[in-house]
């Protein structure tokens, strides 16, 4: 273990860092700390369930208290700091406010109630020493990121806003409804349990219907293979760009985040400005597709392209890849490079995605040997990860916002949640094989990609320095999943010229970013240096979408505008979009 840190800049670097630690009553910066989360522990935790984002590490949990045994004098001191705050709270003389950004207290009875008023100091008081004693533990990065992450999900929930008869809004509902607000919260409650992910809804299944009100955008089929459905979205400009946009979603998830509703899709954009677009859309895979993995994925991609191909007659194609979509992509693109094909590639786009793992924080922190091992071998047995499971450790990302923000809205005061469009995207959730759960894994635990040769595609070994494509990077300030700097520091593995866009918002908040929002910003920079810290400083704010920003870049990079070509497609009954596996459960 790390010995005490004495040095006062040290002590002081590192308190800022903790700054933002998800759940402290403290306001975080905009600039979220690096990685709070990542693809490997989100696959590793969906894995193993629930449980263990309660419970600590025994190993870890023995140094904490063993660090805390080491420092009595520091313990009792904080133990009478809280006696103290509490004391003061007891007899109404307590200045502990929340966070200005803390919506679990928004309401004026928190304030205004003498008792509500201390329920709530009594907490953040207790929660504020409880960021202060892993501090004062100053334990090694791994075990300090455990100990949070464990802290985090506690103190979130044992708030007392959560609890029925103290939260003034679950009181206020029962009384304007007689009671029927708490019969329809347990209806909800037992609803939401009985069926995975099992937690709270955050929209309602029937809110939206795909194919009408999503994934609206119109399109035809031309191809399908067992492992994806091609789309070709129809041009709606009297001329195109030669070079055609093939779009690769995540394996997590269905591709309709890429078309959401009308005036909100990515495609729809891209179209009216004279893309030409095709659309990856995943089979759902279940026990019978165990063995798909990353060579299985690429290859589909390279069926996609050859596809593509066929229908424009052009032998250029653009790539824009989303998340773990880009992870393939972007590896095998190396293999066209080793192979001597990566000419029929005119630019990459990725969009919230990380290829370099080193040291992400919670993400490496939580993973060891043994919840690797557990992990893989139960999506083994069963031959996929399920979808569900996904779901509720994406919810568990941000538990304040995505947890127990829909238990007091759904339960407490048994209103149906808001619909939404992207929450239900997120619902409609979708399995990952075991061959690819397992190889995910194994590249981001190795942090595979930084290294040539240490990963392969079809056969061939990945080096990423070799992709010497123009590439167009794209990520969110405030992404808990792809952290923006871990993203970043793909334009310095990639071999071309890279263009970095820092979007707001977080991990799906900043890709569904539609022109006309005047609180739309970017950022940008001329260079990509390699710390991303320097980028920052370097950048400038623009005003709007980068929407716009891509298709003059990917305008640059397409060719001539020519004729929409007249395309009718490799089935023998063409399907309007979205598809039929879309559709898949």
């Amino acid at each position: 273990m790390a010995q005490p840190t004495t040095d006062p800049a040290a002590q002081e670097k590192k308190k800022k860092e903790r700054q933002a630690a998800p759940g402290r009553p403290a306001d975080p910066p905009e600039e979220a700390a690096e990685a709070v989360m990542g693809l490997d522990m989100v696959l590793v935790d969906a894995a193993r369930g629930p449980l263990r984002r309660l419970v600590p590490p025994a190993g870890t949990a023995l140094r904490f208290g063993g660090a805390l045994a080491r420092r009595p004098g520091t313990v009792a001191r904080r133990a009478g700091e809280l006696a103290q705050e509490l004391g003061k709270v007891a007899v109404g003389r307590s200045e502990v406010t929340p966070g200005k950004k803390d919506k679990r207290f928004a309401d004026p009875a928190w304030s205004g109630n003498p008792l509500l008023r201390r329920a709530m100091q009594a907490h953040l008081a207790t929660a504020r020493v409880a960021w202060e004693l892993i501090e004062d533990a100053d334990l090694d990065w791994q075990d300090d990121e455990r100990i949070r992450f464990t802290a985090t999900n506690l103190v979130d929930a044992l708030a007392p806003s959560n609890i029925p008869v103290v939260n003034p809004l679950s009181l206020k509902a029962a009384i304007d409804t007689g009671g029927g607000s708490a019969l329809r919260g347990i209806g909800r409650l037992l609803r939401d349990l009985s069926n995975p992910p099992r937690v709270p809804s955050m929209v309602d299944p029937d809110a939206f219907t795909v194919g009408e009100d999503l994934a609206s955008t119109p399109g035809t089929v031309i191809f399908r293979t067992p492992v994806f459905e091609l789309i070709r979205y129809t041009p709606t400009t009297d001329t195109v760009r030669a070079v055609p946009l093939l779009m690769v979603p995540p394996t997590i998830n269905k591709f309709y985040i890429a078309d959401l509703a009308p005036g909100r899709s990515i495609v729809e954009h891209y179209v009216s400005s004279g893309q030409q677009v095709f659309m990856i859309s995943w089979r759902n895979p279940d026990e019978r597709h165990a063995e798909w993995g990353l060579d299985t994925y690429g290859q589909a991609i390279l069926d996609a392209m050859d596809a593509v191909e066929r229908a424009t007659g052009n032998e250029k194609v653009a790539l824009q890849a989303f998340c773990s979509g880009g992870i393939i992509t972007t590896m095998l693109l190396a293999h066209l490079a080793a192979t001597g094909r990566l000419d029929r590639v005119v630019g990459l786009s990725l969009a919230v995605t990380v290829l370099d793992w080193s040291r992400a924080g919670t993400v490496s922190a939580l993973m060891d040997e043994e919840s690797v091992k557990a992990a893989t071998e139960k999506s083994r047995r069963k031959g996929y990860l399920d979808g569900a499971q996904l779901a509720e450790v994406f919810a568990w990302l941000r538990p304040n916002d995505l947890v127990w923000n829909y238990w007091v809205n759904n339960y407490l005061q048994g209103k149906p949640p808001p619909n939404f469009d992207i929450l239900f995207w997120n619902a409609d959730t979708t399995r990952m094989s075991a061959a690819l759960h397992r190889d995910f894994i194994d590249i981001a635990i190795g942090n595979a990609l930084t290294e040539p040769g240490r990963a392969t595609m079809l056969g061939t070994p990945v080096d990423l320095s070799t992709v010497t494509v123009d590439s167009y990077v794209t990520a969110g300030i405030a992404d808990h999943l792809c952290p923006w700097q871990a993203c970043y520091r793909s334009t310095q593995l990639l071999g071309g010229e890279s263009r970095f866009i820092l979007s707001t918002s977080g991990h799906i908040a900043s890709l569904v970013n539609p022109p006309g929002n005047p609180k739309s910003t970017f950022q940008v920079a001329g260079e990509t240096p390699p710390d991303p810290q320097d980028w920052m400083t370097q950048a400038e704010t623009v005003q709007g979408s980068w929407w716009p920003d891509f298709m003059t870049w990917m305008g640059e990079r397409s060719g001539d505008e020519v004729a929409p070509p007249n395309l009718t497609g490799e089935l023998d009954e063409p399907v309007q979009a979205p598809g039929t596996y879309v559709f898949d459960r």
